[in-house]
């Protein structure tokens, strides 16, 4: 099965991320029906690893923090845009806790994150009609810096489907 680690949103940040999305035109793409804020994409993983990947998840301690919606940005950068986001912020607490779900999955073979971007995927971008107009009417947009604590964590998995992933929880931490 295909799983992640995430930290799930409040509505409230969910619904204002949707009308973000209505503002962003000019572009072939999809955009995120469901957000998160991913810790770690981990691939494809058997039942047997899965419950392995439990049994160390579970023994993360962190004390829960607040993180506040900051400004958009691209990946891989704005001459060349894939994925269109929106950042959060203080990043230290939200680092922390990446740095040790990494620490916590060591012994596995996943792929090591060493540059972590804490970040809302809006939207993946396919083709921009007018990148410079693109660009332009993006950084005319002005973010409220809502905010959210984060108080726990989730393991998710994630089904590929025509109409875009399924998600559903596994575990929580």
């Amino acid at each position: 099965m295909r799983i992640f680690i995430a930290i799930e949103l409040p509505e409230e940040i969910k619904s204002y991320l949707k009308q973000i999305q209505k503002n962003i035109t000019g572009i072939k793409g999809s955009f995120t029906k469901d957000f998160h804020l991913t810790l770690k994409f981990l691939g494809e993983v058997d039942k047997e690893s899965l419950e392995k990947l439990k049994e160390n998840l579970i023994k993360i301690k962190f004390t829960p923090f607040k993180l506040k919606l900051s400004s958009l940005g691209f990946f891989p950068n704005e001459s060349y845009i894939r994925v269109l986001w929106i950042g959060v912020e203080p990043e230290d607490s939200i680092k922390k806790l990446q740095k040790e779900v990494e620490r916590s999955l060591s012994k596995f073979n996943f792929k090591r994150d060493f540059n972590f971007k804490p970040h809302l995927t809006l939207a993946r971008v396919k083709y921009i009609e007018n990148k410079s107009e693109f660009v332009e009417k993006l950084k005319e947009l002005k973010i409220k810096s809502l905010d959210f604590e984060v108080t726990r964590f989730y393991l998710i998995k994630s089904t590929l489907t025509e109409q875009g992933p399924v998600y559903e929880r596994l575990a929580e931490f």
